[in-house]
């Protein structure tokens, strides 16, 4: 579903928006809704790729190896 909004941007900026726009065949409410599109899109990956890192981190790493000492070997009372 589609919806209109209303923006307040520099006059110079929508004009040289339109001949862009005009350049590339499209119109500036494209181009301006595809950037939008694209700023949610990173921040849905980055968020996924964070909640992933994140379960991860909890979960740990097996770094290979294993422990064959105790405290007390290290640490004299």
């Amino acid at each position: 579903m589609k919806q209109n909004i209303t923006l307040s941007i520099d006059k110079e900026i929508i004009k040289k928006g339109k001949i862009i726009a005009v350049q590339k065949e499209t119109s500036v409410s494209k181009m301006l809704s595809e950037l939008l599109k694209e700023i949610v899109d990173k921040e849905d990956r980055y968020e996924a790729a964070k909640k992933n890192a994140l379960q991860n981190l909890k979960k740990g790493f097996h770094l290979g190896g294993h422990i064959n000492w105790n405290r007390e070997d290290l640490y004299e009372r």
